[in-house]
């Protein structure tokens, strides 16, 4: 395992993080996590070297904290653990720390080490300032239930250099990978925080798994490379590469996952791709966006649907669908698997995943094309 320094800390973070908001689960039911693998998955990566563990008050239905809370029990002194405040919940600072003291509950600790704002984007935003959220830190900080504080992002690169000039952060967490290298914060956002000496936590950097198992073509021109990886190393190498980077959040959703990209990060030295290695992450970006996929991470804040529509699903046929080469195998697929009460066109266009979503998908206009394919004759 590799190691960075964290920003300004006096401590270096392992660069591969153990992201607690895709643990394996029972069924098909997100809530339902199966609790000894997972703890199994979360021990195997801090026995390995892993020492940054990231959950949220959300995931897996409120059960992440619980079972990440299990897993490093014992484990106080060699893992670090992050989550993060739901801004969608709190209307008072009375309710933060409500919120704060169930998170500190389920998480069996007295404190948190790091504790970000979540999800902020430009509404989120001028709500905490309304609710002066900087006074709570403050309390919150001198009080010893948090160590460090941060934020997570999800808007433009303006709002989040506003965002990082207004108060003293220890880090922030932005979305970044080798086809969102413009997206959101972007490259503009990771040198700037970094330049402020601000820890940079990397998510999606496979973007939800779309960069794991690419369209064949992409995957041709990575075997051009003299070094041979799967999809999966070349793009958490190319997160890696970056020196700003302080460590790559992975939501592992299973034990060989954790077993290969523990052996990935051995190797996650800053600036150690060649610029032949590079230019194949340029084409590669060109043949993906060509394919018109749906940025869609798999995040599910979008469900449950108010209507039942299994939005994240329905995305990830569409997008593999075009990832095989418009196979029509894909079409029998979807409409073996995703129930007839769960398929795009029960979709009523209210709106309420768009208001969650932290990618800005046009949900309704993708759920309508999804609609079209799928439906049609074949």
């Amino acid at each position: 395992m590799k190691y960075r320094r964290f920003g300004s800390l006096d401590w270096h973070v392992s660069v591969l993080g153990f992201g607690a908001m895709r643990l394996p689960v029972i069924g098909d039911n997100y809530s339902n996590v199966d609790e000894d693998e997972a703890i199994k998955m979360i021990r195997y990566g801090i026995e390995h070297g892993i020492n940054y563990i990231d959950t949220a008050y959300g995931y897996h239905g409120g059960k992440s904290e619980v079972i990440v809370g299990r897993a490093v029990d014992g484990y106080h002194g060699r893992v670090r653990v992050a989550t993060k405040m739901p801004v969608y919940l709190v209307n008072s600072q009375s309710d933060m720390d409500k919120v704060l003291d169930e998170q500190l509950d389920r998480l069996g600790m007295d404190y948190v080490d790091f504790y970000l704002l979540h999800g902020l984007n430009r509404e989120r935003w001028k709500k905490l300032k309304e609710l002066r959220v900087f006074e709570w830190i403050e309390h919150a900080l001198s009080s010893g239930k948090i160590k460090h504080i941060g934020f997570s992002f999800h808007d433009t690169f303006d709002l989040f250099k506003e965002i990082i000039d207004s108060y003293n952060w220890t880090l922030c967490q932005i979305q970044y990978n080798y086809l969102d290298v413009d997206y959101q914060a972007g490259i503009r956002g990771l040198k700037y925080a970094a330049s402020k000496g601000i820890a940079v936590v990397v998510m999606e950097p496979l973007a939800g798994g779309l960069l794991a198992s690419p369209p064949i073509e992409v995957i041709n021109v990575f075997n051009e490379a003299k070094v041979k990886r799967s999809p999966v190393e070349w793009a958490l190498m190319w997160v890696w590469n970056h020196p700003e980077v302080s460590v790559a959040l992975s939501g592992m959703s299973t034990m060989q996952q954790v077993i290969e990209n523990v052996k990935y990060a051995e190797n996650a030295i800053p600036n150690i791709l060649s610029q032949e290695e590079l230019a194949l992450f340029d084409r590669a970006r060109e043949i993906i966006r060509g394919r018109g996929f749906i940025n869609c991470s798999g995040c599910r804040y979008c469900q449950p649907c108010p209507n039942g529509v299994l939005i994240p699903d329905i995305f990830a046929y569409y997008n593999a669908y075009f990832k095989r080469g418009r196979d029509p195998s894909v079409i029998d697929e979807y409409n073996l698997k995703i129930p007839p009460n769960g398929r795009a066109e029960n979709c009523i266009k209210c709106g309420k995943c768009e208001e969650l979503c932290p990618q800005h998908i046009e949900i309704r206009l993708w759920l309508d094309r999804a609609r079209r394919l799928f439906s049609r004759p074949r």
